[in-house]
């Protein structure tokens, strides 16, 4: 893919990143995040949440203390209530006062992560660094759909944890006249996908464990285009209380891709 215009694709690039960056200090985002409590069958009470929480064959339940309420649906909650079986990688979000409850399964365990927007890290953000947008990055490569989806386990940042998706196919491109490629996950959108990757930048300048890149459903005949300036960071990169999933090991890049989010600051 060739750039023309690189003072609109500059434009283009500090638009999409100021948006992003809007997005992640949503004052229910992940830098809201205050705790990641993993339930079991046995009740326990948190500090940062209402309730008595507690897992089981029938999924979450929560037992609400006179005096306390949850908001789910717009819907007032009081006593006991039952959340249902999550899915994998699913979520339901209550809300409390000014914050909310993240209700969720993540890596085969369900988890109750509240969220507050007067939390430190929310409140402290100074913002991501990241290279400036450079037309260099930009590739264009070819989707290679496998015959049927691969199940692909990949570790985690939580030590012990496990997260398994469909690879539905993989990447093909080049940079700088070097042949790479990257296995590919669905991503959020109907026929989007999305990688995950490190590279020789990797603890260096860009955050050590992960980065993401969204990419386009690819063209009929297989084109895709990889703008690694919009490269970006995942929410473990900021908390201690993410559970993001770590790159396959054959997404490292064997190349300093000096694109996109760079480590946070503090």
């Amino acid at each position: 893919m060739t750039i023309t215009d690189t003072g609109t694709f500059r434009q283009e690039w500090e638009v999409w990143h100021r948006q992003h960056e809007t997005v992640r200090a949503d004052p229910h985002g992940f830098l809201a995040i205050t705790g990641l409590h993993w339930l079991t069958g046995e009740p326990q009470r948190f500090p940062d949440a209402p309730g008595e929480w507690w897992t089981g064959p029938d999924g979450v339940t929560v037992q609400l203390a006179d005096g306390e309420e949850l908001t789910i649906d717009g819907q007032p909650v009081h006593g006991e209530h039952a959340f249902g079986v999550i899915p994998e990688r699913g979520g339901i979000t209550a809300g409390f006062g000014d914050a909310v409850v993240e209700v969720a399964r993540r890596g085969g365990s369900d988890v109750v992560r509240p969220r507050h927007p007067d939390h430190g890290v929310l409140r402290d953000y100074p913002g991501t660094p990241a290279y400036a947008p450079d037309p260099r990055w930009v590739a264009t490569g070819r989707y290679l759909p496998f015959d049927e989806p691969r199940p692909t386990t990949v570790g985690a940042v939580v030590e012990g944890l496990q997260h398994v998706y469909d690879a539905p196919g993989r990447i093909e491109f080049e940079l700088d006249g070097q042949p790479l490629s990257l296995t590919a996950f669905n991503g959020a959108t109907e026929g989007s996908l999305f990688v995950l990757f490190t590279d020789e930048t990797s603890g260096v300048t860009t955050y050590a464990a992960n980065r993401s890149l969204k990419v386009e459903p690819p063209a009929a005949d297989g084109t895709v285009v990889l703008d690694l300036n919009r490269a970006t960071n995942l929410p473990c990169a900021y908390t201690e209380f993410a559970t993001c999933p770590l790159p396959p090991a054959e997404n490292h890049l064997p190349v300093a891709v000096e694109a996109g989010e760079k480590q946070p600051l503090g």
